[in-house]
């Protein structure tokens, strides 16, 4: 099943809004892909209940999800990922290239950005921040990476998600804020850009100064 099928699968069930959607993989052939749904919307963080204390809520933890492939290469599932944004309507799709941090010359922000990548819970919250994928799995994955290099890729949906209506109208868009087609697309080869944006939506008509 592809990554559109099971994200508008969990989209139903969850019955929130998304955010934004991300995945990453290791720069490694066959390697697993792992994609987080981040969540808009709030619960409460416990059963607990206090006779004039209204407790606050907690954002609703994201959802991880691990897709094993096969991979034959990133751009086999980097297509994947583009065809899931085109469907899902987004404006754009953007990859990170992270290099290996786990030596000498690496920052500390880039070991906290492969901890992030990677569902990991880098800002030591008091409970698991990310729900589903074996945790196990994703710390494997995460170790690998920092010694091998990852991609990562973030795109924000309008269909069944929070930014429908939201900026100038996409032109390419259907009336549920999805795309139907194929996407037209392709991944390009990985080179020396840190950064690389593909651009999914359009606008047709002149929009005033």
């Amino acid at each position: 099943m592809h990554i559109f099928d099971i994200v508008s699968a969990h989209m139903g069930t969850v019955g929130l809004p998304l955010y934004a959607v991300s995945a990453t993989r290791v720069n490694l052939p066959d390697t697993p892909t792992l994609l987080f749904l981040h969540w808009h919307g709030f619960r409460r963080a416990t059963t607990l209940h206090l006779d004039g204390v209204e407790l606050p809520p907690r954002a609703v933890p994201s959802s991880a999800l691990q897709f094993d492939g096969p991979w034959p290469s990133t751009a086999s599932a980097e297509q994947e990922v583009l065809d899931a944004a085109w469907r899902l309507g987004a404006w754009n799709v953007e990859r990170l290239q992270r290099r290996a941090c786990n030596h000498v010359s690496a920052s500390a922000s880039e070991a906290f950005d492969c901890r992030l990548a990677f569902g990991d819970n880098a800002a030591d919250y008091p409970e698991e921040t990310v729900l589903g994928a074996d945790a196990s799995t994703r710390n494997e994955l995460m170790q690998l990476a920092a010694r091998k290099g990852y991609a990562r890729w973030l795109f924000q949906p309008t269909k069944g998600g929070l930014w429908a209506g939201v900026g100038p109208a996409d032109d390419s868009l259907d009336a549920d804020g999805g795309r139907q087609s194929d996407c037209p697309v392709r991944p390009v080869p990985a080179g020396p850009a840190v950064r690389t944006v593909y651009q999914l939506g359009r606008i047709d008509q002149l929009l005033p100064p």
